[in-house]
């Protein structure tokens, strides 16, 4: 048996599987997320912990026996946050969480100084890790000068499994202080932010052993101490290991919390200017690239709380077949956006109202606006030199059959829906835990899920989606100044 880990923004989900890759058990227990200020997100540490035992606790409940034949753990985690460390290991202040912009004003400084994009081959997100350590310098002196280590969340749950200060190179990819081609960290970006390599973690790759589980903890779930704890991996790229997403090629779509289409790339290939992020792989000699939107089936949660209606109920008022767009735009810049903009202070609007809308109408735009985004993800990849032929549609909002149609339509891509089975970030986080115990190979162990069905784009529907498209993307420079 193989264990997955996953500490996603709203829960964390185990998941074991056995050695042909077939899901055993899962479990889960939430983990509520902060918002103490305008524009921030925080999370405490301890209930990463506290979640992690709840799920593993129903895990040896009701299958102890599955649990005890673990021989490998991998880790998957949302990406970004900054969790703060002193000398003895406590935790100085909540987590500064991936959604955070509060950072906006050091980000933009750090991205000012050339060596950043150079060598990360990104630019400088709020979201990043590495402005919010220069927010917290500069508004928290006091806790800065105290920081002897700097994790990243899911690593955090790895200090507590194994004891050690270890990372890989997805998820460190998405500090700001990696070098991307070299795979190591950077003194001169982390000398930037008056931190050094010390305060770091040791880097591995996603699929080696980075620590062994400790002898109490492994003796409380009745497990083997000293099993292995594979490095693991972000949560996009350990999804894309459980999607088999990791050779060039091969590409896929998330409709989760917020939205990403991510392509894997078997070289390192950067375009800081476009947006996109340029990332390691989970597997070595990997690299991918992917498009961020902050917030897309949480525009749907946020109108379903407006409302009053499920998210459910929403999408199934607008029936099976797509609608033409109506001319009510919807921009999903709830929190912010990454790609294209990097605009953190950017906030979402409708625009086309008028005493015809309904709930329906309302719904539709939300839809609509997000895909868009997705298209503008698209573009953003397109220049940056990835060219994409089709897509695997993944995350909660894949759920909607209208969405998907949606989707395919306005990428005038196919969108591939896996056959039934769970091929996120937990299982990648297995898969990873697998091949570090095994020493498998990893393109054997990640392979592609079977397709169960093709939305093809609707053709019929293309000529009113670009002239939506346009309208969509003339909104974002009309309001910025306003927003």
């Amino acid at each position: 048996m193989y264990l997955g880990i996953d500490l996603g923004t709203s829960s964390v989900k185990t998941l074991l599987i056995d050695s042909a890759q077939a899901l055993i058990a899962s479990a889960s227990a939430t983990v509520e997320l902060s918002r103490p200020r305008p524009g921030w997100s925080e999370q405490d540490p301890a209930d990463w912990i506290a979640a992690t035992e709840t799920a593993l606790d129903e895990l040896k409940a009701k299958h102890g026996a599955e649990l005890a034949a673990v021989k490998g753990i991998g880790l998957s985690g949302h990406m970004h946050g900054a969790t703060l460390l002193d000398a003895a290991d406590k935790v100085l202040r909540p987590c500064i969480m991936w959604n955070d912009t509060r950072s906006y004003a050091e980000a933009a400084k750090l991205d000012a100084d050339p060596r950043f994009r150079k060598i990360t081959g990104n630019i400088v997100f709020p979201g990043f890790t590495a402005p919010k350590l220069a927010w917290v310098k500069n508004n928290e002196p006091a806790v800065f000068g105290k920081v002897a280590k700097v994790l990243l969340p899911k690593d955090y749950l790895r200090l507590w499994l194994t004891g050690e200060h270890m990372s890989e190179m997805s998820d460190s990819a998405g500090t700001s202080w990696l070098d991307v081609a070299q795979r190591r960290w950077s003194d001169d970006l982390l000398a930037a932010t008056d931190l050094s390599e010390k305060q770091m973690p040791k880097l591995v790759e996603g699929s080696d052993p980075a620590g062994a589980l400790r002898a109490e903890l492994a003796s409380r779930w009745g497990m083997s101490a000293g099993i292995p704890v594979a490095g693991g991996a972000g949560d996009n790229a350990a999804s894309a290991c459980g999607m088999g997403t990791v050779k060039p090629g091969h590409a896929f779509a998330s409709l989760g919390t917020s939205g990403v289409l991510f392509a894997a790339n078997g070289s390192y290939l950067p375009n800081p200017e476009s947006a996109v992020h340029t990332f390691c792989h989970a597997l070595p000699g990997t690299w991918h690239q992917m498009g961020v939107i902050l917030t897309a089936t949480d525009s749907l949660n946020w109108l379903s709380n407006i409302t009053g209606k499920s998210a459910g109920d929403l999408t199934g008022e607008l029936g099976d077949s797509l609608r033409t767009p109506t001319g009510v735009t919807f921009l999903p810049y709830l929190s912010g956006e990454r790609t294209p903009y990097n605009d953190a202070a950017i906030r979402g609007s409708f625009t086309g109202l008028s005493h015809e809308v309904d709930r329906a109408t309302l719904t539709q735009a939300v839809l609509e606006g997000v895909v868009f985004a997705f298209r503008d993800c698209l573009e953003a990849l397109h220049v940056a030199g990835t060219e994409l032929s089709r897509v695997t549609a993944i995350g909660g909002g894949s759920r909607s059959r209208y969405w998907l149609k949606s989707l395919a339509t306005a990428l005038g891509l196919p969108v591939d829906i896996p056959a039934d089975g769970d091929f996120g970030a937990a299982f990648g986080a297995a898969r990873l835990g697998l091949i570090a115990a095994e020493k498998a190979d990893p393109f054997a162990v990640c392979t592609a899920p079977d397709t169960e069905e093709t939305v093809e784009p609707d053709t019929e529907m293309a000529a009113a989606y670009s002239e939506a498209y346009r309208r969509y993307r003339a909104l974002y420079p009309a309001i910025r100044g306003v927003s």
